[in-house]
């Protein structure tokens, strides 16, 4: 099942994206980079509740999550990112609802991710999507930066829904 946009298509990753998911990541230099590994089993484990855009082929931007064991009606989004030259032409956000639309066909009512406080672009992204789609957006602190070992900034938590009843935005 394939989603299409003007000139992009949104379809669920393959073994073959994963390079390019860690290409986009690790060119964000936003995102916590995980290895190279890592992203091949994103794209072979966790491929029904992720999805990459491609344009003519080429993979321009990524959503990648899994279903919350302990609250199997929550998506958790682990990262979204999108190629530097596909910026601002809302690629990110038509992942996000395509995502949406998808997983709400399988029962899922909330979405969750963790946003470091000084991300305003993923600040702003996921708040559109809460307003886009009519649901609560509850923010709350996740991990202090005393949670971590490292210099890792503060990560907040982010829940979106309960969707369900809500109309997919136009």
């Amino acid at each position: 099942m394939s989603g299409e946009t003007q000139d992009l298509t949104i379809t669920e990753p393959s073994t073959a994206d994963g390079s390019e998911l860690w290409r986009i990541a690790r060119d964000s230099r936003a995102l916590d980079l995980n290895s190279s590994y890592a992203y091949l089993l994103w794209c072979r484990d966790f491929a029904a509740t992720s999805l990459v855009a491609k344009e003519n082929g080429r993979v321009v931007g990524f959503v990648i999550g899994f279903i919350r064991p302990s609250e199997p009606d929550t998506a958790v989004v682990w990262q979204i990112a999108v190629d530097a030259a596909q910026r601002g032409r809302g690629v990110a956000a038509r992942l996000l609802d395509e995502l949406l639309t998808r997983l709400g066909a399988r029962g899922i009512g909330n979405l969750e991710t963790t946003i470091t406080p000084d991300n305003t672009a993923s600040v702003a992204l996921f708040s559109a999507l809460a307003r886009r789609w009519g649901a609560e957006l509850r923010r709350d602190r996740l991990f202090a930066t005393t949670h971590f070992p490292d210099e890792h900034a503060a990560e907040d938590l982010f829940r979106i829904g309960p969707f369900a009843g809500v109309a997919v935005p136009a």
